[in-house]
């Protein structure tokens, strides 16, 4: 599967993942998920990165993140990456690398997939089969932004406002939402365009971008080029 450069754009949302190396986990237990939570905390408020969406699986996790400059999330992923792992090591007595690569991450279209990018992340344990509800898995934002817990490191999109006048409309909004669930579409997308780097939105978003990056954002169609006509 062919991959993009990594682009970062501050002020746009960017769908992140990131697995463990030969799929092996990442966690052997709850304090190693909190050793995580942590570290995420700490370096998104140090390098001004929105942290909207997460969800700790066993051997890989997403995120939803926006950044406010052009480095501040290579700069997060980076030092949380490392710290993460020298933490991981000494505390299980193993060495050398624990991520598959870097992680991997796309620009996604807020007005068109940022909600649905929520979604995807919550019932991710949901596909997985380790859950029957996203409110059943304690290690995501789901439960945030329906009410049930407080996480402080969590910070609302301006899209969430707009679900509701008050803080318990916006929750039944929301698990309205994730309740409606993701189409096989929506989730084959949203998979591929994180693996690969490639945008996801609009085809007016895409061009946009495309106008002010120069950067190639989408794979070319299949088939081969047309002539020109004289």
């Amino acid at each position: 599967m062919a991959r993009q450069p990594r682009l970062t754009l501050p002020g746009f949302p960017h769908h992140v993942i990131q697995r463990g190396n030969d799929r092996q986990a990442i966690f052997k237990d709850d304090h190693d998920r909190l050793r995580l939570l942590g570290l995420w905390a700490e370096h998104a408020a140090r390098t001004r990165v929105a942290l909207h969406a997460y969800v700790l699986m066993d051997n890989h996790f997403h995120l939803l993140l926006t950044p406010e400059t052009e480095t501040g999330m290579p700069e997060m992923m980076q030092a949380v990456g490392r710290s993460y792992v020298r933490y991981f090591n000494n505390r299980h007595g193993r060495t050398g690398t624990l991520w598959e690569g870097r992680y991997r991450s796309s620009l996604i279209d807020t007005e068109q997939y940022l909600l649905t990018c929520m979604a995807y992340i919550d019932l991710n344990p949901v596909r997985a089969g380790v859950v029957e509800g996203p409110a059943d898995f304690a290690w995501s934002s789901h439960r945030h932004y329906i009410g049930q817990q407080v996480n402080k490191w969590v910070t609302p999109h301006a899209l969430i406002w707009g679900l509701g006048n008050t803080p318990f409309a916006r929750e039944v909004a929301y698990l309205d939402m994730v309740q409606a669930g993701v189409s096989p579409a929506q989730q084959a997308s949203l998979t591929h365009s994180a693996l690969t780097g490639w945008t996801l939105g609009s085809e007016k978003f895409v061009h946009s971008l495309k106008e002010r990056t120069g950067h190639k954002l989408t794979p070319a169609k299949a088939g081969r080029p047309r002539l020109a006509k004289d």
